[in-house]
């Protein structure tokens, strides 16, 4: 399973490729907000930094304006993934660039059937809100095992790109049950490292090999 970054903190991002965990990025206008920087600016840095898509998403929500402001976008870098909701003029927006043979990430969507929707306008990439949809008390998961069973019915070329994660058991659920690539706050990755009994098994390692008075380094 592919490991997007979901974040525009160039801080976050650098120190995940570094251990290789990196395959791609999402940002959002929220992310946006939050990092303080030029859409533009921030994410030509971040694509220059990780070799994978990089979804930037369109802030209009009629057709017209998605394709205009899709083409600034795209002009950002070859690796740009323009990322557009699951609305009819997005998915509109999402064929005619699809069409053409570029990335697209449809994003928002929390039903299987607007799933469907997405694949069968070529969709790159589908982004299913797991969190958002447990906390209205749905199973966000079960949504991803539905669109899986869907997609591998008809052998859709859509990607499941597992959104909204907020914790660990979010993570190694989508790996399970066979996502495709989960965008991940960079917090939510580095709880993926912990386990107590590794911590103190290191700590007991540490300790003895203190006590053997040896180095291995010279």
């Amino acid at each position: 399973m592919k490991f997007f970054i979901d974040t525009a903190e160039i801080d976050e991002i650098r120190p995940l490729v570094d251990l290789g965990l990196v395959d791609g990025v999402t940002t959002n206008p929220s992310l946006i907000l939050k990092s303080g920087r030029d859409i533009f600016e921030v994410t030509k840095e971040i694509c220059d930094l990780v070799d994978g898509p990089v979804s930037a998403e369109v802030a209009a929500t009629d057709y017209a304006t998605m394709v205009k402001e899709a083409a600034a976008l795209y002009d950002i870098a070859e690796n740009v993934c323009l990322k557009v909701p699951l609305t009819p003029d997005g998915l509109k927006t999402c064929k005619h660039f699809s069409d053409q043979g570029k990335m697209v990430n449809v994003t928002l969507c929390f039903s299987a059937s607007q799933a469907l929707l997405a694949a069968k306008a070529g969709a790159t990439f589908i982004s299913p809100f797991v969190g958002r949809l447990d906390d209205v008390a749905h199973n966000g998961m079960s949504l991803i095992q539905d669109i899986r069973t869907i997609y591998d019915n008809y052998n859709f070329d859509t990607q499941i790109l597992v959104a909204s994660t907020r914790h660990n058991l979010h993570i190694l659920e989508s790996a399970l049950i066979g996502a495709d690539v989960a965008t991940i706050p960079p917090k939510v990755v580095h709880q993926l490292f912990k386990h107590p009994l590794t911590d103190s098994g290191l700590a007991a390692f540490v300790e003895d090999w203190k006590k053997t008075g040896q180095t291995i380094s010279g």
